[in-house]
């Protein structure tokens, strides 16, 4: 019990030290509110919004990937250097992209090889050396067992166009051998 009683008179002890003088910080935050002056900027003008109507509504969106036939009509024809034959029929196989087709094997039928070639949202196609596959203008210079060369042709930027040798290699090997 006596304990308990020194504890509390301690308690009221440090009660009766913490008064409510505090003038001397309100004083000073008072001094330091007053000679404290924000220096806010004025707004500045705005120009005047002037209003166009959007004319390429109807154009293709930028955003877009152009097709090859666009970017390759809108090249600048330049002469004596390496061009495409653009009047010639297109295979079904040039409107895609080298990555979305597969060798799926070779076929031999009466001498001529050919190339069994999927397609990545279509069936199975055979092609022979000469016929042309993918974007560039890749035509079939070689067929072997185990893929496919192409030659294809390049645009350079200046118009004129370069020749790139690439290979579609067979996936899950078929072969077969046919004869008339």
């Amino acid at each position: 019990m006596h304990l308990k009683s020194i504890a509390i008179s301690l308690g009221l002890i440090f009660l009766a030290a913490c008064n409510d003088d505090t003038a001397q910080q309100k004083e000073f935050i008072d001094q330091v509110q007053a000679s404290a002056t924000p220096k806010v900027e004025p707004i500045p003008n705005m120009r005047e919004f002037e209003y166009f109507p959007y004319s390429a509504g109807s154009l293709r969106s930028p955003f877009d990937a152009p097709e090859p036939e666009v970017i390759e009509s809108r090249l600048v024809q330049v002469k004596n250097c390496l061009q495409p034959e653009q009047n010639r029929d297109r295979d079904p196989l040039e409107k895609y992209p080298i990555d979305n087709l597969v060798m799926k094997g070779t076929i031999a039928l009466s001498g001529v090889t050919w190339a069994l070639i999927r397609a990545a949202d279509q069936g199975l196609f055979r092609v022979k050396q000469g016929e042309y596959m993918g974007l560039y203008h890749g035509e079939v210079v070689g067929i072997y067992d185990d893929h496919v060369e192409l030659l294809e042709l390049i645009p350079d930027g200046t118009g004129c166009w370069k020749e790139r040798l690439t290979k579609v290699e067979i996936i899950e090997s078929t072969q077969l051998s046919v004869s008339e």
